[in-house]
Formats: structure tokens, C-alpha cells, sequence
């Protein structure tokens, strides 16, 4: 037994050490990217796998569109970057290979295709490429805004990104056939910035509300810091109302109907965020109608919320797989990089094509349209519309 727990020991202090080091970057890193002082905004296009590539081709048809003077002008660059596929993955036993991450880091802003993870029990043990990223560029922020005006729903949601459950998620460690660890990390550093973050979205876009979720009452250490800190940080910010929710309730309270319209911007840990960012997904047609940012004070990168789906690509489906998710995700690049008018362009397009009119639908068989017929559609609807 002593044997074990020493090897454990050894494991964990590896684990602290590396931790203590990515602290001291983060106390390092201290200015956020400044677009308008760049010369040429490279904006890189990485499709993934699955049916990654299929949409995330579309989404950039739009894009290439709505910037054509710039990109004549020289002011825009569009980079293509293949290679983030699971084979390749597999192949370099990596979560991103080298060559592919050199490329992503030329590139301030990165329009990224879902990506296919290994699952538990399968031959090939690699972290997921979203997670790899995330701390790669230091994409610390999570931005998933869910709006739906009927209804009154207008939520953003600020999950951190970079520590929680996921930043050790493959450096977990079986001590024995009957004993299994796995962690959950925060720092100081981690959580003051995105509650930091999610206070200064909402004042800047008065929103009026911000939200704290976790579960403090029972992960007393880390998510009990991330609920103090956010009280004391909400101290600073006097004319924004707050409250603090525990996750298990608050994904009762989204689907209440005289609750939900009092949500307005809500902070959470990283694993809450993932789960209740898909439950609100559903509320405007599901995950497939969902972009996110994944931001940093130096690089942002813009994705679908949903995952490869192999087996549409099995079933060679992925032409009618649905591109909104990654085209909303488009619209959040074009405003993160100052083309405000051209988003908004895009996203009243995208209401009337999917809401409003529905012309054509997607359904993701051969009785709805292509992705690119879709994209077609926003394209005219833009033109002649907005």
C-alpha cells in the first residue's frame, strides 16, 4: 500500500508543478490584442473532421462575402489549415499536431470545425483538440449567447474555459484496480478574470444582471472560490443586480417559464458551462443553432458548440448537415473584430432564412436542403434584405 501511495504522491506533485507554472504565465500575459492597430487580421479556417470541413466551408463562403473589400483591400487574409483531423491526431499522438498548432498561432482568429474525441476505452488516449486549444492560446472565456425574443430569452453565458474539470481531464490516474482519481483545478488568476470578464459584457452591453452558478455548498474548496470571488468582484460593480444559483437547480430554473426571462448574463465553472450552455441551445432549435467565442487576451477562436457527427459522415450525410451553428459563430468572429454592421447583416439574415420564412429547411437527410444551398440562401437574403 505505502508503494501506492507514493507513486501517487510522485504523480500528483507533477501535476501541482505544472499547474504552479501555468499560473505564472497567466500572471505574465497581461494585454488583450488590439485589432484595429493590426495591419492585416489573419483569420484562419480550420475545418476538423466529421462533418467538420462541410460546414465550416460554408460558414467561410459567408465570411469571404461579407469581407470581399477587405480581403481586396489587404486589410483581411483568410489561412486555410488542415491536419486537425482524428487520424492525423492519432497518427502524431497528439491532441494538435505540431505543424497544425504552429499554423493556428499565426493566426489571431481562428474559425474551427468540430473536432472527434476519443472516448474512454478506446485504443488511443488523447486529449480532446477543443481543450488542447483552449490552453494552447489561453482561450480563458467560453462566450455562448442563446437569444430568442418571442420568448423573451436573452441569455450569455461566460464559462471558463481553461481550468476545472477539463484541464487534467487525461491526466487522471488509476492508484489501483479499486481506486480512481481525477481533479479539478482553479486559480486565483483563472477565475478573477472570466467573472471579470462576464461583469464588464454586461456593463458594457447593459445587460443589468449577472448570475453566478456552481456548486459550492458541496465542491466547497474550488467552486466555494469561484462564489466568494464572484461576490467580492460584484462589489465593484454597484449598479449591476446579481444572484448565485446551484447547478443542479439552475437546470430546473432555465425551463420555468416565469424564471428564465430574469437571466440575463451568467458566469460559471467549466464542466456547468458545458452542460448548461447545451440545455439552452435547445431552447432556439438545438445545439446545431449554436456559435460560441473561445477568447483570450491574444488569440479568439470562434466554433460550433456541437460535435464531428461520424456518422453522418458514414452514412455520407454531411453535405445536408446544418452549417447555422458554425455560420452564428461566424457572425460572433465578424463583431469580435470590429465589422459590427456586417454581423448584424448576417444575423438578421440568419433569423429570417431559419425563423422567419424557412424557404428551404435543413434536415440533415436528402429531404431538406444542402448546407450549401442554405448558405446560398443567407447569401441572397443578404444582398437583397439587409
Amino acid at each position: 500500500m505505502q508503494n501506492k501511495i507514493e507513486i501517487a504522491k510522485e504523480k500528483f506533485g507533477k501535476l501541482v508543478e505544472e499547474q504552479l507554472q501555468r499560473v505564472e504565465r497567466m500572471k505574465a500575459d497581461k494585454d488583450f490584442i488590439d485589432f484595429s492597430s493590426l495591419d492585416v487580421i489573419k483569420i484562419g479556417i480550420c475545418g476538423g473532421d466529421g462533418i467538420g470541413p462541410a460546414i465550416t466551408a460554408q460558414a467561410q463562403r459567408i465570411l469571404e462575402f461579407l469581407l470581399a473589400d477587405e480581403v481586396k483591400s489587404g486589410k483581411v487574409e483568410f489561412k486555410v489549415i488542415d491536419g486537425l483531423t482524428i487520424e492525423n491526431r492519432i497518427k502524431a499522438g497528439k491532441a494538435i499536431p505540431d505543424d497544425v498548432l504552429e499554423q493556428l498561432k499565426e493566426c489571431p482568429v481562428i474559425l474551427k470545425g468540430p473536432t472527434t474525441t476519443p472516448r474512454a476505452g478506446d485504443k488511443v488516449n488523447i486529449e480532446s483538440a477543443n481543450v488542447a486549444m483552449r490552453k494552447e492560446l489561453d482561450l480563458f472565456a467560453n462566450v455562448r449567447p442563446v437569444r430568442i425574443p418571442e420568448e423573451g430569452i436573452d441569455w450569455t453565458f461566460y464559462r471558463e474555459n481553461t481550468e476545472g474539470g477539463y484541464t487534467l481531464g487525461s491526466k487522471g490516474f488509476n492508484v489501483d484496480d479499486d481506486l480512481a482519481f481525477d481533479f479539478v483545478v482553479a486559480t486565483k488568476d483563472g477565475t478573477e478574470r472570466i467573472i471579470r470578464a462576464a461583469f464588464e459584457y454586461a456593463k458594457k452591453n447593459n445587460k443589468g444582471k449577472v448570475t453566478c452558478v456552481t456548486k459550492a455548498n458541496i465542491i466547497k474548496t474550488t467552486d466555494g472560490n469561484f462564489l466568494r470571488t464572484f461576490k467580492e468582484i460584484a462589489k465593484e460593480y454597484p449598479d449591476i443586480e446579481t444572484d448565485d444559483w446551484y447547478i443542479d437547480i439552475m437546470t430546473a430554473k432555465l425551463i420555468d417559464e416565469n424564471r428564465r426571462r430574469d437571466f440575463k448574463v451568467v458566469v460559471l465553472p467549466n464542466l456547468y458551462g458545458d452542460i448548461i450552455t447545451d440545455e439552452a441551445a435547445e431552447f432556439q432549435g438545438g445545439v446545431g443553432t449554436a456559435g460560441s467565442i473561445n477568447m483570450g487576451k491574444k488569440y479568439a477562436m470562434f466554433e460550433a458548440i456541437h460535435g464531428s457527427a461520424p456518422r453522418m459522415v458514414e452514412e455520407h450525410r454531411d453535405q445536408y448537415a446544418d452549417p447555422c451553428s458554425i455560420i452564428r459563430a461566424a457572425s460572433m468572429l465578424l463583431a469580435h473584430i470590429g465589422y459590427t454592421d456586417k454581423a448584424q447583416k448576417l444575423d438578421k439574415a440568419l433569423d429570417i432564412c431559419t425563423q422567419t420564412e424557412k424557404k428551404i429547411q435543413i434536415t440533415g437527410r436528402p429531404d431538406g436542403c444542402t448546407s450549401a444551398e442554405l448558405a446560398d440562401y443567407i447569401m441572397e437574403t443578404i444582398k437583397t434584405r439587409c
